[in-house]
């Protein structure tokens, strides 16, 4: 029996003694390897936290003393050593382990964050909330990557708890130089600057055991030392930025020296106030293929051959096809740059970089200043393209609303990974923006169907000088390019039917949609359906298609509340049209991590499930008006 085999919980890690420490870290990272071999997951970041998270858990006492992970990622060797480990092969799989902290696992983890710089503030109120209650001999513990430092709120939370010397909080800065890739910034030179000069104080130690065997002199001599050595740090060190905000530092410690690390922690424990404990790490650490992959060195691969490191083959993406067309653009316009918010590879930006070095810039994960400086370029006379996860452009609303849209600025955002991502879990689910930006004014948005609709709505986006656009499109493999058989105003007709039902099919919905039509006409339904392209603002030419037909369906990869079916209800009652609407979408529920197709399956999101679903709409409904062909349609050449 292995020794990790025998952890069932963090006592355990504790009883083991200092010499067993080491196998116990190569168990881990030889479950890490194989077990992300065959799931996919967040590999890298893992194998660069194994001794720190088993340092963690022989100092603190989980659950008594929070331990919380920002971003949740990098908390795999927790869930590891707080009795998760013999489950570890069903990891990010339905029914398995959350690929990030759930609550619904183990009362280890506290917080199920997986959007970065939060941490910090979570645990600012925890330390405070256990001051109010008087409760002695609890510690917080935020693990905070260098990456997630570039985010805003966590300078906004440091802020606040450098105001308060009395919280029980440490803050451990899991230091590897890299968020997906390199850190970007200022904090990111700084942070590398502490990094280069991290034998300070193994110098200060050389000294004081040399002289403190001269005669007389010695001990005096290194007290005087000693008495300027916050002096000696400023000009060696630049940790002063953290000491000047009233934060006790310690570091740089050595990552993946568990016994250093554990002793910096039960140093830091014992002040009782505030502390950082700067910990330096290598992405990657233990499996050469991560230690040499240059760009994420592992961050999140999907499935991969360990013996090689080598991914399986992945289908051509709705990425890919954004990445080759967003390089043409840039090629046939000048005024046109990129912003991505530590993203460059996974919103395939990368080529972009590569050909136009002077038009990208990576704003690190800092998505609120990526849209307000993309409105200040804007301003400045070149038309910015901002390329986000989905369910990341939550945390820029405001900016979009306020300091692009109301300044009827020409930004596009790309929306990667929206609609039902999966694997990921709830938090990065891409069901919100299609609610959330119906409210902003003057805004346009693009929802594709395939690869060859995605290129040409990225062209018209970006030629759009009046007010801000937006693309979104769904992450994995793209589907067969679908062709119109016919157009309504600037509606794509996908297939023409009579007059019993109009199926609108929101973007990659389509392929969905025209299946349900196929079993609708099966059991004497007719169905047209059509693709609006842009969902926002809507085509007048539908207030005529569905005022031609009995029963409106709208099907979309959002939330049901607030979407484009909510938006076409709205243009139809404004036009005294009052066909019936129905809408089909992602419930407005937090998700479980799942296959997107076992996903869509699960919500009724099938070309079968609608089909049955709209069949019981209509044999609900008397007719109300005769059948007949949907002569709007206009055919295609």
């Amino acid at each position: 029996m292995g020794i990790l085999e025998t952890i069932k919980d963090p006592l355990d890690v504790k009883r083991l003694e200092a010499g067993e420490l080491p196998a116990l870290a190569a168990e881990i990272r030889d479950l890490l390897v194989s077990s992300v071999a065959k799931t996919g997951g967040h590999l890298g970041p893992n194998l660069g936290v194994v001794e720190l998270t088993i340092a963690l858990h022989r100092v603190f006492d989980s659950p008594r003393d929070p331990i919380l992970f920002d971003t949740g990622h990098q908390a795999y060797v927790h869930k590891m050593l707080t009795g998760r480990a013999g489950q570890f092969g069903t990891l990010r799989q339905e029914g398995g382990l959350s690929g990030y902290p759930s609550q619904a696992e183990s009362e280890h983890d506290v917080i199920e964050n997986s959007h970065a710089s939060t941490a910090l503030s979570y645990a600012d109120g925890l330390a405070k909330a256990i001051t109010l209650r008087g409760e002695t001999g609890r510690t917080v513990v935020a693990v905070i990557g260098d990456g997630a430092l570039t985010g805003g709120m966590a300078w906004e939370a440091l802020n606040n708890i450098a105001g308060r010397k009395d919280l029980p909080l440490i803050i451990v800065v899991n230091d590897n130089g890299r968020s997906y890739s390199p850190t970007i910034g200022g904090l990111a030179s700084h942070l590398s600057s502490l990094r280069m000069t991290q034998g300070y104080e193994h110098v200060l130690e050389l000294v004081k055991n040399n002289l403190a065997r001269v005669p007389v002199v010695g001990t005096p001599l290194y007290d005087t030392l000693h008495g300027i050595k916050k002096g000696l740090k400023d000009i060696l060190t630049p940790q002063a930025m953290f000491e000047d905000l009233g934060l006790k530092y310690v570091g740089p410690i050595d990552g993946h020296d568990e016994g250093a690390v554990e002793a910096a922690l039960r140093r830091a424990r014992a002040f009782r106030g505030p502390v950082i404990v700067h910990v330096l790490t290598r992405k990657g650490n233990g499996y050469t293929h991560a230690e040499n992959h240059d760009e994420d060195c592992f961050h999140g691969p999907g499935p991969f051959d360990p013996l090689t490191g080598e991914e399986r083959p992945k289908p051509h993406s709705w990425t890919n096809v954004f990445s080759e067309e967003i390089v043409k653009i840039g090629r046939d316009r000048d005024d046109v740059v990129a912003i991505t918010a530590a993203m460059l590879h996974p919103v395939g930006l990368a080529a972009f970089a590569e050909a136009y070095p002077d038009r990208i810039h990576d704003v690190g994960i800092a998505e609120q200043h990526a849209l307000t400086s993309a409105a200040g370029l804007a301003l400045g006379g070149v038309h910015p393209v901002v390329a986000l996860y989905a369910t990341f452009l939550n945390r820029a609303f405001d900016q979009l609303l306020m300091d692009v849209a109301l300044h009827r600025l020409p930004v596009t955002v790309v929306l990667d990974r929206s609609g039902v991502t999966g694997d990921d879990g709830p938090s990065h689910n891409g069901m919100w923006d299609l609610s959330i930006l119906q409210v902003i004014p003057g805004l346009s948005i693009a929802v594709p169907r395939d690869g060859a609709r995605l290129r040409e709505l990225l062209a018209e986006a970006v030629r759009i000088d009046d007010g801000p656009s937006v693309v979104r499109y769904p992450k994995g493999a793209l589907p067969q390019d679908v062709e119109a058989v016919g157009k309504l105003g600037e509606m794509d007709v996908l297939r023409a039917g009579d007059a019993d039902v109009l199926l609108v099919a929101v973007g990659p919905m389509a392929e969905i949609c025209l299946e349900a039509a196929g079993l609708l006409d099966a059991q004497g339904i007719s169905a047209t359906v059509v693709d609006p392209r842009w969902v926002k603002p809507l085509d007048r030419a539908l207030v005529l298609a569905a005022a031609a037909h009995k029963l409106v369906v709208v099907v979309e990869d959002n939330g049901r509340v607030g979407g484009v079916g909510d938006a076409v209800a709205r243009l139809l009652r404004d036009a005294d049209v009052d066909v019936p609407v129905r809408t089909y979408g992602i419930p407005q529920r937090f998700l479980d991590h799942a296959k997107r197709a076992k996903i869509l399956s699960e919500i009724g999101l099938t070309g079968q499930d609608l089909a049955r679903q709209i069949t019981e709409a209509v044999a609900r409904r008397s007719p109300v008006m005769e059948s007949h062909p949907a002569r709007l349609v206009q055919p295609t050449d």
